[in-house]
C-alpha cells in the first residue's frame, strides 16, 4: 500500500479518535454505497453527522479541506442518503471535514462543522 493512503487511513483512525474525546460516537467507518464511500458517520446528540477526512503531511499544495470539491460533495450526499434509507434513520444531519496536518505523531487537527449543506 502506498504511503499516502497508510497516511489516509491513519488519519481517519486519528480523526475518529478525536471525535469520541468530543463525545460523539462512532456509528460506522469507511462505509460504502457503490463506488461512493463515507470516510465517518458519527452520532453527536441528535444528529447524525457525515465526515470526510483529509489528511496531508504538509499544505504545500494547498489546504486539505480545499480537496472536497463539488464532486466530492455530490458523493458524500448521495452516499449518505444511501446510508439513511438502509438504516431507516429519520433524525437531522451535518456534513463535517476534518483535516490531518503532519505526522501522525504530532497531528494538527481542524475540524470544520457544517461543512456544506446538502
Amino acid at each position: 500500500m502506498a504511503s499516502h493512503n497508510q497516511f489516509g487511513m491513519k488519519g481517519e483512525e486519528i480523526a475518529a479518535d478525536y471525535l469520541r474525546l468530543k463525545g460523539y460516537t462512532i456509528l460506522d467507518t469507511n462505509w460504502r454505497s457503490g463506488h461512493k464511500e463515507i470516510d465517518i458517520i458519527a452520532r453527536h446528540k441528535d444528529t447524525i453527522i457525515f465526515v470526510e477526512v483529509k489528511a496531508r503531511a504538509n499544505n504545500f499544495y494547498g489546504n486539505p479541506q480545499e480537496a472536497v470539491d463539488w464532486r466530492k460533495m455530490r458523493n458524500l450526499i448521495h452516499a449518505a442518503d444511501a446510508y439513511l434509507r438502509y438504516y431507516a434513520i429519520d433524525l437531522p444531519v451535518r456534513f463535517d471535514i476534518i483535516t490531518i496536518l503532519g505526522n501522525a505523531d504530532k497531528p494538527y487537527i481542524k475540524h470544520f462543522e457544517q461543512a456544506f449543506r446538502p
